[in-house]
């Protein structure tokens, strides 16, 4: 990194704040600064430099760059499929206008790369639902996925006209025990973990046997990562990413063998319309291709570790 430091925006999110520190121990806490619109948790607060940012104010963006010498942000602010359908311009001002003003901060010559997340939820119920292709029809139904959709074609617009080096994925459901659920659809695989410690039970949103595509947190930290610092193809591409899929029922099944009293039921509500507009698996061909992708974590895995240290967690409390 020389005497350059890499900017994190929205670093108290569920990606954001796993993410920056991982950064830190690989660069150095000086290197990597965290930035939201709110204060983050002691870790993020203490153990290297936070700045209090409103992504949606281009100049804000440009005085932490200049003070702090940044020459890499990753984007991760962002007003996820729930929360966005509720105030859909909120939305879409956050989503989109942040990333053109570091787009064009690039542009500009004041960054030499950008990482930003799109999502699986730029896909629709026109898009093919096994194995959904890198390359495929692309017609979300949500204010989040039409504000990623949009994203992703800002980001092939600049590197194409403009040679910015920016580089992206298209995560699926992400899962993580540091971090509460944030509003978004599959967050329903997140607090199952939790209700399975605390109440024994599960109430869960989506019908049982709504398969999407999952990715535990180590995983999705690690491709972001390794995408960063890979030698990749001139021409843009947001990549698919996959791990694991699975369906509620399967992820009850996989909680019973360490809970064997857990009990879900099912009560579908309005996201399982978003649920059923996405993928059931993707095709990561590509990715795996271009920078070597292949995850870590299945989903017998994933509970493993999601129980044991929800478990530590809840003694400690």
């Amino acid at each position: 990194m020389n005497n350059n430091s890499i900017l994190v925006i929205g670093a108290c999110g569920q990606i954001g704040s796993e993410l920056v520190l991982k950064l830190r121990s690989i660069y150095g806490n000086d290197k990597v600064i965290a930035s939201d619109i709110k204060n983050g948790s002691e870790d993020l607060m203490q153990n290297g430099s936070f700045e209090i940012l409103d992504a949606t104010y281009k100049g804000a963006i440009l005085q932490i760059i200049k003070k702090h010498n940044v020459s890499e942000v990753y984007l991760m602010a962002a007003m996820v499929s729930v929360t966005a359908e509720k105030y859909p311009h909120r939305a879409w001002d956050l989503n989109i206008n942040s990333l053109l003003y570091v787009l064009e901060l690039a542009q500009e010559g004041y960054l030499k790369k950008v990482f930003w997340p799109s999502s699986i939820a730029v896909f629709g119920k026109t898009t093919p639902k096994i194995d959904t292709p890198q390359v495929t029809v692309t017609e979300p139904s949500t204010v989040y996925g039409i504000s990623k959709l949009a994203g992703e074609r800002w980001c092939a617009y600049y590197k194409a006209k403009y040679g910015i080096d920016v580089r992206s994925v298209r995560y699926p459901g992400i899962i993580s025990w540091k971090t509460p659920p944030g509003g978004g659809t599959t967050d329903y695989a997140v607090e199952i973990y939790h209700k399975a410690l605390s109440d024994g039970s599960y109430d869960c949103f989506l019908s049982e046997d709504t398969r999407l595509p999952m990715m535990y947190m180590d995983d999705a930290i690690d491709a972001t990562i390794r995408l960063m610092d890979a030698d990749l193809p001139d021409d843009f591409a947001s990549y698919n990413i996959s791990a694991t899929d699975f369906t509620p029922k399967e992820i009850s099944e996989s909680i019973k063998k360490h809970i064997p009293d857990f009990s879900i039921n099912y009560s579908p509500d309005f996201r399982q319309q978003i649920a059923d507009s996405w993928p059931k698996n993707m095709d990561d061909s590509q990715a795996q291709k271009d920078w070597n992708w292949k995850p870590n974590f299945d989903l017998k895995k994933m509970t493993e570790v999601m129980l044991e240290n929800l478990k530590l967690i809840k003694e400690v409390n």
